[in-house]
């Protein structure tokens, strides 16, 4: 063999006998890229974990690799505040009710705050109460596991809730479970109750007024939000005269409630009021 040819072979790369090119520097510099992920410190992970959705890093960046996963699994103030809104369309694709206890159980104790759509059931309103007894935010949408016997029980386990939604639940409200909210819960201040719709109901079958009568027990209320909801003047004076740090007040789409003189006379002190027939 000549002496060229052996200096020609010392010449060539790696990526040459192997029949590819070698590695551009922009290429080389992706790879670094790439690799500086994984090597990010703690508080940078955190501080992009922090930017995201709970169920996104649940299914998503959270197992991006073991540095990631170790951030987003043992770090609790990422969980404090849980938002699994927004995510109706996966209902059929994840296990939301399995992953809310996962990011229940994240928060080590130290949950505040737990919203959830389609992420909630009986078992898992106890389990929040068993774990999170700082809670202050609660909402619950569309959550059709959830009935009055669960929530009754659960709701006791929560005496610092501040802020309470129920939209879209269909199988709480009778059985005299708000006015256990209002025992129970007594710092509460925001209370939103929204049906999917107005139903006409013969008033001889069915107490149009339990649930309201339930909700004046909530004394220290400041907003309140019913929407679709059965209530009638006699609902909504006694909410009127034991509520009295009532400051906004959305009645809209409560057609049983006819605005009369004394219903306006009490209003008038309500800073901010959507009446029945207001647009949505």
């Amino acid at each position: 063999m000549s002496s060229s040819s052996s200096s020609r072979r010392r010449r060539l790369g790696r990526g040459d006998r192997l029949g590819r090119n070698p590695p551009t520097a922009t290429e080389r510099g992706a790879a670094k890229e790439t690799r500086d992920w994984a090597e990010l410190p703690l508080d940078a992970i955190s501080s992009v974990l922090h930017k995201l959705d709970h169920v996104d890093i649940l299914t998503g960046a959270g197992q991006v690799c073991r540095s990631w996963r170790s951030a987003a699994r043992d770090e609790p103030e990422l969980w404090r505040r849980i938002d699994m809104l927004g995510h109706a369309d996966l209902l059929n694709e994840l296990n939301l009710h399995g992953m809310a206890q996962a990011a229940v159980r994240r928060s080590a104790g130290r949950c505040e705050a737990f919203w959830g759509e389609y992420a909630g059931d009986d078992g898992f309103l106890l389990y929040l109460g068993d774990q999170a007894p700082s809670l202050k935010s609660l909402h619950l949408i569309s959550c059709n596991g959830v009935s009055d016997e669960g929530f009754t029980e659960a709701i006791q386990k929560f005496p610092l809730l501040e802020d309470l939604e129920l939209s879209l639940c269909p199988y709480v409200g009778e059985s005299g479970v708000f006015g256990v909210v209002g025992k129970a819960c007594p710092q509460l201040k925001r209370f939103r109750l929204n049906r999917d719709g107005f139903y006409y109901l013969d008033s001889r079958d069915y107490d149009m007024d339990e649930e309201a009568l339930g909700i004046a027990t909530m004394h220290g209320l400041r907003s309140l939000q019913l929407s679709g909801n059965r209530v009638t003047n006699k609902g909504l004076e006694a909410i009127l005269d034991n509520c009295r740090h009532l400051e906004s007040l959305d009645i809209r789409r409560c057609f049983n409630v006819k605005m009369n003189d004394i219903l306006r006379a009490k209003c008038a002190r309500i800073s901010s009021l959507r009446l029945p027939h207001e647009p949505n």
